[in-house]
């Protein structure tokens, strides 16, 4: 390498860090938040996510001060809302939903994103999924259900999420024990909630909230909750480990993340404003209505809650390749 193009890479590397120092003192010497944070749902209208983004939304503004338009960016297991992220400034003036569904997309191919790309602010939901019949199905029982896929290999139809999700490695895993139903992946969940009730499907696995006006107007009924206790909203529905099923540990959360080089100081003010906006009654009401109230998370424990859940996928996948 010649003495010429070693200085160069000398002066340019100093410049990058010159560049770096600057940015990082002028975000030290700014107010934040000094301006509306864009939160990118990345999910469209009307899905769990939706939902979470919007109310999340509207009670960090009064704990922030400033405004919180919403942007539903859908598309490929959320992944296109977090590239609309990741191509954002770091400065924490836009944040998003990152959710398992996409965590576990991640795990099984789908997308090039990682854990470590995004700081992860909080942990806003989680809640275990459930499998779900119409309330007039002949399946009365999950033994039922089960031995009627036993005897049926493929016959029984289930609406999820989409293929690499925690519900295909669901469906993957009670096929490895005999219960082999068919896949139906639905994109918008709209879609998804209705399958059954249209007899699209036989069956719908979901978390139970993104389901609640259903289970409200008795069109649906549980006969499954993944968890190693029941739940204790629907106290009769018996849980997969009484089934003898080792899987309760894919839990359905939903977080607020930023890009990873997001000024640390910054990250702590957004996880601060997302744990106290967890405390109000407006929250808890929301938590309460759609079964997902959780307990509150650092932003070390939340980067540490969505690492461990993709490693786990990851396992899984490579268990039923």
């Amino acid at each position: 390498m010649s003495i010429v193009s070693s200085k160069s890479i000398v002066l340019g590397t100093l410049a990058a860090a010159i560049a770096l120092s600057s940015m990082n003192a002028a975000f030290a010497q700014e107010k934040y938040p000094s301006r509306p944070i864009e939160m990118v749902v990345t999910f469209g209208p009307g899905g769990g996510a939706d939902a979470m983004g919007r109310k999340m939304s509207q009670i960090l503004e009064k704990k922030l001060g400033v405004p919180m338009p919403v942007s539903n960016v859908a598309g490929a297991s959320g992944n296109a809302g977090l590239t609309k992220l990741m191509t954002n400034p770091a400065d924490g003036y836009t944040a998003a939903t990152l959710i398992a569904l996409s965590v576990s997309a991640w795990a099984s191919g789908l997308g090039s994103a990682r854990p470590d790309d995004f700081a992860i602010v909080a942990v806003a939901q989680d809640s275990p999924s459930m499998l779900f019949v119409p309330a007039d199905s002949p399946f009365k029982t999950a033994k039922q259900f089960l031995d009627h896929a036993k005897a049926n290999p493929g016959k029984l139809k289930v609406a999820t999420s989409g293929y690499g999700t925690q519900d295909d490695i669901t469906l993957k895993y009670m096929a490895s024990l005999g219960y082999k139903t068919t896949n139906v992946p639905f994109a918008k969940p709209a879609e998804r909630y209705a399958s059954p009730l249209g007899r699209h499907t036989d069956a719908i696995y979901e978390e139970p909230g993104d389901v609640a006006q259903f289970l409200q107007a008795k069109q649906l009924r549980p006969l499954i909750v993944f968890d190693d206790n029941r739940h204790a909203s629907f106290k009769d529905v018996v849980t997969s480990k009484e089934l003898g099923m080792q899987i309760s540990d894919l839990p359905n959360f939903r977080t607020i993340a930023v890009p990873a080089k997001t000024p640390p100081e910054r990250v702590k003010l957004l996880a601060d404003a997302v744990n106290a906006a967890l405390d109000t009654p407006e929250w808890k009401e929301f938590c309460a209505a759609t079964y997902t109230c959780t307990r509150k998370y650092t932003p070390q424990e939340a980067q540490a809650h969505v690492t461990q859940f993709y490693q786990r996928v990851k396992q899984y996948q490579k268990t039923f390749k």
